[in-house]
């Protein structure tokens, strides 16, 4: 299983699969023929379909920074290994071809170069499936967070540090910015008013509205193309942050446990990512957002010093009652429905660690079952229900 540092990446939203991805291979070929006199990229599947509502045309450019390039959109499904496929061309100032990549996106904003093996390079854990790394942390008498740290590398609490900061970053920003997102759509702003309007709240209900508007400060600064942290992808990244946030703020919590508590998200996360997806265009909104909030469940379980098995239960509860969920995003938008989930999934989060607190002994399913029954229900959705904007939603939203 791969470093958290591939899972946890601070780049540029609204999307990990359709900027973040693309940018990668962007770069990744510019490197391989620096001196071509242009280039063209050809987009295939989701990226094709969502692409121009996700910029990964205008990230492609802003990548190729003054070179020849021609960014193709192509409406290619068949034959297809991966829904997000590019295929990247060089070419001489005859016009003869000096080189051609096909690169996948496949997810979180990693990349896939066809023909070539996918690097083991930050592959740390020597885990199969989650029930392995729960065995070797119960061998080793470790919390989850110790055995990140036990096979990360030396700096990796600077790493989450960074990350951390970062995360708080985009909440503070998305909190200070009012007026619309970019796009057709007309989507107004919504976390500022969260946070300035109690609305006659229920005791009980204030911690919800707080821990939505951190959910939507995230979530519509990633919808504006602004800095976010995948956790696990853009598209979700506001549940992982609005939780931590809120507890450190009505815990009192420190840095360091905060660190730690992403330290166990990430083992949840890149456990999906290595034996499932945690792309909405391989697997459907399940993979990004019912991931998310596993990680965060995870998180929180762990704050609350919950054994390691009513930690899996979070994660497994959490994920299990978002299997079938689509990628229907309107307009190819990261906005209608993806901020609004952002939301209700932190809130869903807290609630699938109550479950585990009480009803860990009478579970029948483990984690690693709802993975691959994820991974299984996603590559049996149709495309338009995988980040295609050809169904749900994307097809029976009217914008009058």
């Amino acid at each position: 299983m791969e470093s958290l540092t591939e899972l946890y990446k601070i780049g540029f939203g609204p999307s990990s699969s359709h900027t973040m991805g693309p940018a990668r291979a962007s770069e990744y070929f510019i490197g391989l023929f620096p001196k071509a006199f242009r280039y063209e990229v050809i987009l295939y599947g989701s990226l094709s379909l969502t692409g121009r509502g996700h910029l990964t045309d205008a990230k492609i450019i802003e990548v190729f920074h003054g070179r020849k390039i021609d960014v193709i959109f192509s409406n290619k499904f068949e034959g297809l290994t991966y829904s997000n496929t590019m295929d990247f061309f060089a070419y001489s100032e005859t016009n003869q071809i000096l080189g051609h990549k096909r690169i996948y996106s496949i997810g979180g904003g990693s990349i896939l170069v066809e023909g070539e093996e996918r690097s083991k390079v930050h592959d740390v854990y020597p885990f199969e499936n989650f029930s392995a790394l729960i065995k070797d942390a119960s061998d080793k008498h470790m919390s989850l967070s110790q055995l990140v740290y036990h096979y990360e590398n030396p700096d990796i609490k600077d790493c989450l540090l960074k990350v951390w900061k970062s995360m708080k970053a985009t909440i503070a920003k998305g909190l200070e910015s009012e007026g619309l997102l970019p796009g057709k759509l007309h989507i107004s702003r919504k976390a500022k008013f969260l946070a300035e309007h109690r609305l006659d709240d229920k005791p009980w209900e204030q911690s919800d509205r707080e821990l939505m508007c951190y959910a939507y400060a995230a979530a519509e600064e990633n919808a504006s193309g602004g800095v976010v942290v995948t956790a696990p992808t853009c598209g979700s990244s506001g549940v992982l942050p609005a939780a931590m946030l809120f507890l450190q703020k009505n815990r009192n919590l420190s840095d360091d446990q905060i660190i730690d508590a992403l330290a166990v998200a990430s083992l949840v996360g890149n456990m999906v990512k290595q034996n499932a997806s945690i792309s909405g265009a391989d697997c459907g909104c399940m993979a990004e957002i019912g991931t998310a909030t596993a990680m965060t469940a995870a998180a929180i379980a762990y704050l609350n010093a919950y054994t390691n098995d009513q930690i899996e239960y979070a994660a497994e509860v959490s994920l299990e009652h978002h299997l079938g969920l689509t990628c229907d995003p309107v307009e190819g938008y990261v906005q209608i429905p993806c901020i609004e989930r952002n939301a209700v999934c932190v809130l869903r989060a807290f609630d699938a660690v109550s479950v585990s607190k009480y009803l860990t002994g009478s579970r029948r399913i483990s984690l690693d079952v709802v993975i691959k029954t994820m991974n299984e229900t996603g590559r049996d959705l149709t495309d338009k229900y995988r980040e295609t904007s050809q169904g749900g939603l994307a097809k029976s939203f009217d914008n009058r």
